[in-house]
């Protein structure tokens, strides 16, 4: 029996996207720390150039210690429908190779390149050809990753950025994953990094010689994903479609509000996420609280309901229990938010209706 044909896949990341398309329509820009955002007190960085991110401005960080780290940063108002209109343009061009293609965000995509339009007989010629017509055609500068799956792409775009480009065959897995940090894994963030740590992982191998029972009795079903994951092991495919997960809304106060504001203020965000609830006819029945603090701690507290929540009646009960499990700073609060996702049973339930829907 043969083996099974490697897939061949390619994750695309648009490098300092919103930054770079500001920096390209606006040439006295160029060259020049600037950051995508709003540069008021309560501001924060939706983008940083990288002459910015030299002192180390980076995304979600305040604008005012931004405007510490670098006195020269120049602040520019985002344009979120140009930078959608933009990265339609860019989603063309990932067209013509193939119509196998899965948004991961405005800027980032991966693409399924195994049967391509072209006839290419590597992802990586593939890669090469949609770097260069980004830069000649639209001005702009991308990094790519090319592998056999999607997590060994990912890591590959990013290991050379910016304007990198990166190949890790499936004989060299090992050897790459070997080399990282388990920070950069895909799916491990801080708080899990930090509880790696203290088992004493800090690398590949060490997190390799974990057995998977301890590794989901740690962590769950993450723990099977960093079980394969550093196996060089990742079975999902590039889909076309993603189902939506969840929906939410949230504000972001002018002042820090306290007290019966912010009742008021959860009141506003109750009846605007039942309405965007019902606008995408989405049902679930799990309730997500998301609260900032002025110090930018930010708690979330989630609950489930035992009818899906679809109107402001359904939503409000469990959305102000929720509240009262969270301890609020006398000094009050700086953003308020909810969401509204399936639980693990709906997700199944899902599940199982599609597939006897196959049968």
């Amino acid at each position: 029996m043969s083996a099974k044909p490697f897939r061949k896949i390619i994750h695309v990341d648009m490098d300092a996207f919103f930054a770079s398309v500001e920096q390209r329509d606006h040439p006295a820009l160029r060259g020049k720390p600037i950051a995508v955002g709003h540069a008021g007190a309560r501001g924060v960085v939706a983008t940083a150039s990288y002459e910015a991110r030299k002192f180390g401005v980076h995304s979600a960080m305040p604008s005012a210690k931004a405007r510490e780290l670098c006195p020269e940063l120049i602040f520019v108002h985002s344009r979120m429908k140009h930078y959608q209109a933009v990265s339609k343009q860019v989603r063309a061009i990932f067209e013509r190779y193939t119509d196998i293609i899965e948004p991961v965000s405005i800027d980032e995509a991966f693409l399924d390149v195994t049967d391509n339009k072209i006839g290419a007989r590597t992802g990586l010629e593939i890669a090469k050809r949609i770097k260069k017509e980004i830069r000649e055609e639209l001005g702009l500068v991308a990094s790519a990753g090319v592998s056999y799956n999607k997590f060994l792409a990912k890591i590959a775009s990013d290991y050379r950025k910016p304007d990198g480009l990166c190949v890790i065959h499936p004989d060299q897995a090992l050897d790459f994953i070997d080399k990282l940090p388990i920070e950069a894994f895909w799916g491990i963030g801080p708080a899990t990094a930090k509880r790696l740590h203290a088992l004493g992982i800090t690398t590949a191998p060490q997190l390799r010689a974990v057995s998977i029972s301890r590794l989901t009795e740690l962590f769950g079903k993450a723990g099977l994903t960093y079980y394969n994951f550093v196996r060089g092991i990742d079975d999902r495919q590039v889909t076309t479609h993603r189902e939506r997960k969840s929906v939410g809304c949230e504000e972001t106060f002018g002042r820090d509000i306290k007290g019966k504001a912010i009742d008021e203020a959860l009141t506003s965000v109750i009846n605007e996420l039942a309405q965007r609830v019902n606008r995408r006819k989405f049902k679930g029945k799990r309730l997500t609280l998301k609260v900032r603090f002025p110090d930018f701690t930010t708690l979330t507290r989630s609950g489930s309901g035992h009818e899906v929540l679809d109107s402001v009646e359904k939503i409000t009960p469990l959305a102000y229990r929720l509240l009262k499990n969270v301890t609020l700073p006398a000094t009050g609060i700086r953003l308020l938010g909810l969401s509204v996702s399936k639980t693990e049973q709906e997700i199944r339930e899902d599940y199982l209706a599609k597939q006897m829907t196959l049968f």
